[in-house]
């Protein structure tokens, strides 16, 4: 049976200026325009240098080389390597930069305009009543932190991404914990926690059960909610490899994004790059948010074609009765109305599962942005146990994480959700009780400040402000503060909207390969790099490391309690600490040694153990979802002929990583710039919109005015936009088990303000 993806209109309705593959040669454009520019030489001195790759948590590099994963394979980099590394060996912003630029000029920038500007290369402060940034002193920096953090516990915080170290992670949640605060926000909590709290329920793990050699051995992925030919191009690697090979791939995504049909890897030069390989098997695209309708409909079927293993549910987990019933009972109309996928296309779906020896279901945030984002990942894992491909080689659940170190800060205690091993250690070496409040996640973090608890923050990296929904209300949030430190390599548009109320302090911090100190990471199939020491490019610049930063200001704050917190300038007694405190990280304690990264022992499951109370895996039932649209009266309008009401998805764009833009277009999507609307042709002709038409979509809270109408293959009912840029619109509503915003289901207006003068 031939199952490549063949959908009719409007799914196949796409701009015809976009490729007909993705990846392909506009990667090779790319990497000839960066590395035979005058950047080269750094460049390729970056990308051989033995470190981790700075972008996504797939993980490449470290002690094999920077080509080089934890295989042995080479040719393991990818563009977003490479717009990671351009970003970070621009040149130095001088001094005389603020002279001439006023906080409102900042504020003007765009995102990429905003990472343009350069490094920071000294650090800077914006007092109050001022308007611009001024150099400021090393001195007075730690008397402001020192009194900054002196604050009762409850009223500070800190937020990190993913781009810094296990060693700077782990000094951040010490110290912090230490003074007695758990409000250890982190970025994670506005992406996959949902698969966090969900694994941790199911099988005792925060993480993905799935190493990359396991993954090798698949002969189906179940990809749902990433688009991975954008933001994980290494991934579609091993998706290239598993066809070749005469394995099947299932894609689930509301829009059909052309990488994840046919996509030209660099890595595979002759047979992949031009031509481009097939990766989708079966492409379903369900509407947003019913995915637990669709993975309850995969599990009727696999009922119904006796695709069950009956055997490895009683002998391996808890709950499996009710999960089944739950399918059994729900009719087949009730769920493909839900999901709006055929009943024909879920029960090919079952077919390839339950005939594959081994399948691998993988998910980013398409699963996990949404008010039920918890019980979309319990479908995904119910369906992995029903149909026994789990805890074995070749099969399983993996979260496909975003930035390169996001699940080390998780693992180093870096969440309000602290593992009670982790707990358990931390008091012994307070030798006190950690009695500890439950702590501010991002979002609790964001309401907290506007209601005036919060006086301090220390912000690791990240883009607090242009990650959050309703940009409004996060620069509400963050003036309601006192006192806000940034540690960062670059500027972003955080820097010049989330200002503080007393004094907004920017540490211009050393980046991954510039370290004068060892440091690891952690991918997200929970392999751990060791990153080499290294220098800067940036002369007569007053840069500090990440490590030197906290253990100083925690040195001031809390003298020799309970480390000797100058020593851990040397990472070696850093790591040796991690060894003794945090679970399955015991190797890192002799890596200064032996050089030998290492998989995190007790996350990879190839045997039907798991690590639960029972030793059972735990499966839960999953309400289907109500999925309405507002009326437009709900959102203080009348109801004309021409008006719209759309489930927004917001997503990155090809030439982005998380809030950072490097480019304004996407020409995958046929979106020439950031101010597009991606959107079924079928809809836009219901309000006599044609392309390139210009609307304004509204949100709940504001609207955008201006935005350019490109048709795409998006679902009919469905539209997409540009994340940071379309945030200002919006209260993304929460999922309450784990704090995450549901950016993936955003009711919006969609209208024509000629067409619809009564509306403005």
């Amino acid at each position: 049976m031939n199952i490549h993806p063949q959908p009719e209109p409007p799914f196949s309705e796409t701009n015809q200026d976009t490729p007909e593959i993705g990846g392909g040669l506009p990667v090779i454009e790319y990497w000839a325009e960066h590395t035979l520019s005058p950047e080269g030489l750094k460049l390729w001195k970056t990308l051989l240098h033995h470190s981790a790759c700075l972008s996504c948590s797939w993980g490449t590099g470290g002690q094999k080389g920077g080509f080089t994963n934890e295989e042995g394979e080479k040719l393991q980099r990818c563009m977003k390597s490479v717009e990671a590394i351009s970003a970070e060996i621009k040149p130095a912003i001088r001094e005389e930069f603020f002279d001439t630029h006023s906080i409102t000029q900042l504020q003007r920038l765009t995102s990429m305009e905003a990472d343009r500007l350069g490094r920071w290369s000294f650090p800077v402060i914006h007092r109050a009543g001022s308007d611009r940034y001024e150099r400021i002193s090393w001195e007075e920096i730690y008397t402001i932190a020192t009194a900054a953090f002196q604050k009762p516990p409850e009223q500070v915080a800190s937020y990190s991404s993913g781009r810094g170290s296990n060693e700077a992670a782990f000094l951040l949640q010490l110290m912090l914990r230490t003074l007695g605060s758990n409000n250890l926000a982190d970025c994670s909590d506005l992406c996959h926690a949902p698969s966090t709290t969900a694994l941790k329920e199911m099988f005792g793990t925060n993480t993905s059960i799935v190493s990359l050699e396991s993954l090798k051995q698949a002969d189906c992925v179940v990809l749902a909610g990433a688009n991975s030919s954008y933001n994980h191009p290494r991934l579609m690697n091993e998706l290239i490899k598993l066809r070749e090979r005469g394995g099947r791939v299932i894609v689930i995504n509301p829009v059909m994004e052309i990488g994840l049909v046919k996509f030209g890897s660099p890595a595979f030069p002759i047979k992949s790059l031009i031509p481009g390989s097939d990766i989708a098997s079966l492409y379903l695209q369900p509407i947003p948010g019913s995915d637990v309708a669709l993975f309850v409909g995969i599990q009727k079927a696999l009922m119904e074609q006796g695709y069950v293993n009956q055997a490895f549910l009683q002998a391996h987990t808890e709950g499996w009765q009710s999960v089944l019933e739950q399918a059994r009972a729900l009719d087949w109309d009730t769920l493909t109305a839900t999901c709006g996928v055929s009943q024909s296309e879920i029960e090919t779906a079952a077919e390839i599962i339950g005939t594959s020896k081994g399948v691998v279901f993988g998910w980013a945030m398409g699963i996990t942005q949404h008010t039920n984002g918890v019980d979309n990942v319990y479908s995904i894992a119910n369906t992995a146990l029903i149909s026994g491909q789990i805890a074995k080689m070749g099969a399983g659940v993996m979260p496909v994480r975003g930035h390169s170190n996001v699940q080390g800060f998780g693992s180093m205690g870096v969440t309000v959700k602290l593992k009670k091993e982790i707990l358990q250690a931390l008091e012994q070496l307070l030798g006190r009780s950690l009695n500890l409040p439950k702590g501010y996640h991002t979002r609790d973090l964001i309401e907290a400040a506007v209601a005036g608890k919060v006086d301090s923050l220390l912000c690791v990296g990240g883009n607090l402000y242009g990650a959050n929904p309703d940009s409004a209300q996060a620069k509400r949030a963050l003036g309601n503060i006192e006192t806000i430190i940034y540690l960062a390599t670059k500027p972003n548009i955080g820097h010049f909207h989330g200002l503080a109320k007393t004094n907004t302090i920017i540490i211009p911090v050393l980046n991954r390969f510039e370290n004068p100190h060892k440091t690891t990471v952690e991918s997200g199939n929970n392999f751990v790099r060791l990153n080499d020491e290294g220098t800067t490019h940036l002369q007569d610049a007053d840069l500090i490391s990440e490590v030197e930063f906290l253990t100083e200001l925690a040195y001031r704050l809390l003298g020799e309690y309970p480390v000797e917190w100058r020593k851990l300038q040397d990472t070696r007694y850093v790591r040796q600490l991690i060894a003794r405190t945090i679970p399955g990280y015991e190797k890192i304690g002799e890596i200064d040694d032996t050089k030998e990264e290492f998989t995190i022992s007790g996350r990879i499951v190839t045997e039907p153990h798991f690590k639960t109370p029972s030793g059972k895996a735990k499966m839960f039932t999953t309400p289907l979802p109500t999925l309405t649209l507002p009326d437009v009266s709900e959102f203080g309008m009348e109801e004309p002929a021409n008006i719209l009401v759309l489930a927004l998805m917001t997503g990155r764009s090809y030439s982005q990583h998380n809030t950072v833009v490097y480019k304004i277009g996407d020409k995958y999507r046929g979106m020439p710039h950031r101010h597009c609307i991606l959107m079924n042709r079928l809809d836009a002709e219901k309000i006599g919109l044609a392309e390139h038409d210009r609307v304004t979509v509204k949100g709940d809270v504001d609207k955008l005015d201006n935005i350019e109408v490109i048709y795409g293959a998006v679902r009919e009912g469905a539209a997409l936009m540009f994340y940071p840029e379309v945030n200002v619109i919006f209260k993304a509503k929460t999922e309450t088990r784990s704090g995450t915003p549901a950016y993936k289901r955003v009711p919006v207006l969609v209208y024509n303000k000629e067409r619809s003068p009564r509306l403005d």
